[in-house]
């Protein structure tokens, strides 16, 4: 499986338009279902009114009805606030958009039956009841206006009905009244002034909505700023503790082979005659302390953006050949045989990085397996170049499979970790990254590894290709 070497930067990415016009869109239903319940309270105050002034002047069976389905509209929109409360009131998204779509009609019939008095009082009451009818279209066109802009579709339904159905209204009466009896003037007039109040509640209520829309997408910017500060906080704290942490360990690994040296130095004080078995102590605890040194200046220097990649051809039979020389010697002192296979192709990258990424998984195979043997090959599949280290050691937990490539981490009773730094997988990763290579690893406890470099296809080239090595720093 291919593995994450390095920590994660946790950088926030930006929502979509259509992500945040989604998020928007959901929490202005949200407002137009908390005014619907105000707009519903007025409702309920305003029929018991209306009715009152209808009575004696229009025709009892035509009020009970006209009553009767707004008093229904009124008690189904109160359930179905309930029920928007219960179900929906909790989600967002698709969710709120189609409980609208499922119940927008609602605030259609609402409209029209609000609207329907006009046409009931026209002409055929008293100018006290036909001016309460006027009032109460008014008042529930300013209510439509501040409940229901919010969401435009909601609001468009709502005012075209209501102002639709007095028109109709008005033009209806006249017709049904007699065209003889009809000031026309007059009905012009009405019709006129209705046109321009209608229009007044459309342009209002365009701009209440995006008052709506422009607090509720700055509530999303804040919230994605919040977001990003906090990822950003956490950042900064994991930096510092891996930086800690580094540290720490450094120092705990330096202070040992210089601690040692120190003993030899006194030992060596004190029974000079013991120098020669002194000295290959010496020299191992400073070959450590030069280990550690190379360790931690590569690291500064792939992280600092100053290690500079020379790309040319490299021959990789001649690379694994000089590996072998290297690490032949290694091997042999483990009882552990070294294998080599190599397919006869130029590949156009760094030598001295491949030499350092294959030599550093190389010693961590060697490193970790007591018996049977390390094989190195470079093999093609599905079209892709790939480099292995394959071993029979003592494998990586699935646990650890993730942490191995983090400076100066070690799988506590792992064996072989005792004299490891820590620091070779962490190099490798990083000089992987660096140069756009995959890592894989596939690794068992207790049967062995097997790391992957996946280069890139552009990196194979023909043998008879003609290149001058190129300098480019990487950051």
């Amino acid at each position: 499986m291919l593995v994450d070497t390095q920590p994660a930067t946790h950088q926030h990415q930006p929502a979509s338009a259509e992500v945040r016009d989604r998020w928007v869109d959901s929490q202005l239903i949200g407002v137009l279902m908390d005014s619907t319940l105000h707009s519903l309270l007025a409702a309920v105050l305003t029929l018991p009114v209306l009715i009152g002034a209808m009575i004696g002047e229009v025709a009892s069976p035509v009020l009970v009805g006209w009553g009767g389905v707004v008093g229904a509209l009124l008690t189904y929109r109160y359930r179905l606030i309930g029920l928007y409360r219960l179900r929906y009131d909790s989600v967002e998204g698709p969710m709120r958009e189609t409980f609208i779509r499922r119940f927008g009609w609602t605030w259609v019939a609402v409209g029209i039956g609000w609207g329907l008095p006009i046409g009931l009082t026209h002409a055929q009451t008293s100018p006290e009841t036909q001016f309460i009818g006027a009032i109460v279209v008014i008042g529930h066109g300013m209510v439509s206006m501040m409940s229901f802009s919010a969401y435009l579709p909601i609001f468009w339904r709502y005012t075209h009905a209501l102002m639709g159905s007095v028109v109709l209204g008005l033009i209806s009466s006249a017709i049904w009244l007699s065209p003889g009896m009809v000031d026309w003037q007059d009905m012009a007039l009405k019709c006129t002034l209705l046109a321009i109040f209608w229009l007044l509640l459309i342009l209002g209520g365009r701009r209440l909505h995006a008052v709506h829309r422009a607090s509720l997408e700055l509530q999303f910017s804040n919230q994605e700023l919040i977001d990003s500060l906090t990822q950003q906080t956490r950042a900064s704290m994991r930096a510092v503790t891996a930086k800690n942490r580094f540290l720490a360990s450094a120092a705990h690994d330096l202070r040992q082979p210089v601690h040692a040296l120190s003993l030899y130095a006194d030992w060596l004080a004190t029974e000079p005659e013991m120098a020669r078995d002194i000295s290959p102590r010496i020299l191992q605890s400073t070959r450590a302390i030069n280990e550690l040194f190379d360790s931690l200046f590569d690291l500064t220097r792939i992280d600092a953006g100053n290690y500079k990649v020379k790309l040319q051809h490299v021959d990789v039979q001649r690379l694994f050949a000089d590996l072998a020389l290297q690490f032949e010697p290694v091997a042999a002192a483990k009882s552990l045989r070294l294998r080599m296979r190599a397919a006869p192709v130029m590949i156009w990258g760094d030598p001295v990085v491949l030499r350092r990424i294959l030599g550093n998984l190389l010693s961590n195979a060697l490193k970790h397996t007591r018996q049977g043997g390390v094989l190195m090959a470079l093999r093609r599949r599905s079209g892709v170049w790939m480099f292995e280290v394959w071993d029979t050691g003592v494998g990586i937990p699935r646990e650890h499979q993730q942490a191995i490539f983090q400076e100066f981490f070690r799988v506590s009773q792992h064996q072989g970790t005792e004299d490891s730094l820590g620091l070779g997988l962490t190099i490798v990763s990083k000089l992987a990254t660096m140069m756009g290579y995959q890592l894989a690893l596939t690794s068992e406890a207790g049967r062995g590894s097997v790391f992957r470099v996946l280069v890139p296809a552009f990196t194979q080239r023909a043998e008879g290709d003609a290149a001058q090595p190129a300098v480019i720093p990487v950051a």
